[in-house]
């Protein structure tokens, strides 16, 4: 058995029940439950429907984001999630390239790393040095002014936790953010890379072992088998091609908002929900979410 979520940006929520319906109709599924109004509904289906990703094509012209999975076990007991562009929605280190004079430069070559056209750990080292120099002081003030979390977290993190789920943030950024956003949001542990730093300034390179792409898939291990849980009951979230394969080794892998080379290998995208439609797709109804 599979269930069908069917999801629109909590922003401006315009899901149609006549093509909820429609769409019920025309794969033969159960009756629609909505998660909530004009936002989110869902159905099951005795089969994988062979056009899948057609009409999932078709729906992201109209603003909805459509995910198939098994109905088992869609309620996990793990998040592990990726930080910038995903739980946060800046990426950090492209902001302290901005305060230090190189934005343009190291943004560049951020976006080249997280569609996977350069080498994670070689494009970090690039980065960091550019920031040789920049007062550590400076970390804090990117905290302050342009720091935002993203939409939904609030509310994933609170009910996952009150429903019992362990959260990790695993980021290939770096533990003066992941500390702070770890904090906030009441994940219970965070992983990251350290900012090397002298007479308090930062020195241009990155404590070693450098966490990336492998890092993360070796956290996901690491935690579940601390946690006596399996890969399956865990769900992973990010959006760029480090994060890949733990999205690829968890149970259910999003791609939230992610880069298109990232998204094509996962099978849960999600392009208009934010942070909620990871509840969503667990099957919580909007009148279940914890600290909202």
């Amino acid at each position: 058995m599979f269930t069908t979520t069917l999801l629109t940006a909590p922003s401006s929520p315009h899901l149609d029940p006549a093509l909820v319906e429609n769409l019920r109709n025309a794969w033969g599924g159960g009756a629609a439950q909505w998660l909530a109004p004009d936002e989110a509904a869902e159905f099951t289906l005795p089969r994988m429907p062979d056009n899948r990703w057609n009409v999932w094509a078709d729906l992201q012209t109209v603003g909805v984001d459509l995910v198939i999975q098994p109905d088992r076990g869609r309620r996990k007991k793990m998040l592990l999630a990726d930080m910038d562009s995903t739980m946060i929605q800046q990426e950090c280190i492209d902001e302290l390239a901005d305060l230090a004079g190189v934005g343009e430069r190291v943004k560049d070559i951020t976006a080249r790393a997280m569609n996977g056209e350069l080498d994670f750990e070689g494009a970090l080292g690039e980065r960091v040095e550019l920031l040789t120099d920049l007062p550590e002081t400076v970390i804090a003030k990117v905290l302050d002014t342009r720091i935002t979390l993203m939409p939904g977290g609030q509310a994933l993190l609170a009910t996952m936790k009150a429903n019992g789920a362990y959260a990790a943030l695993v980021s290939g950024g770096f533990t003066a953010f992941t500390a702070h956003v770890a904090a906030t949001l009441g994940f219970d542990e965070n992983r990251a890379n350290t900012l090397l730093v002298d007479g308090g300034k930062l020195t241009g390179k990155v404590g070693l072992p450098i966490l990336g792409r492998e890092a993360k898939v070796g956290a996901l291990k690491d935690i579940t088998a601390r946690l006596g849980l399996t890969y399956d009951d865990v769900m992973a979230v990010g959006d760029g091609a480090n994060d890949l394969g733990m999205l690829k080794l968890a149970g259910a892998g999003v791609a939230l908002h992610a880069k298109p080379s990232v998204a094509a290998q996962c099978d849960i995208r999600i392009n208009h929900g934010d942070l909620t439609a990871l509840l969503y797709i667990q099957g919580y109804a909007k009148t279940e979410f914890a600290g909202v």
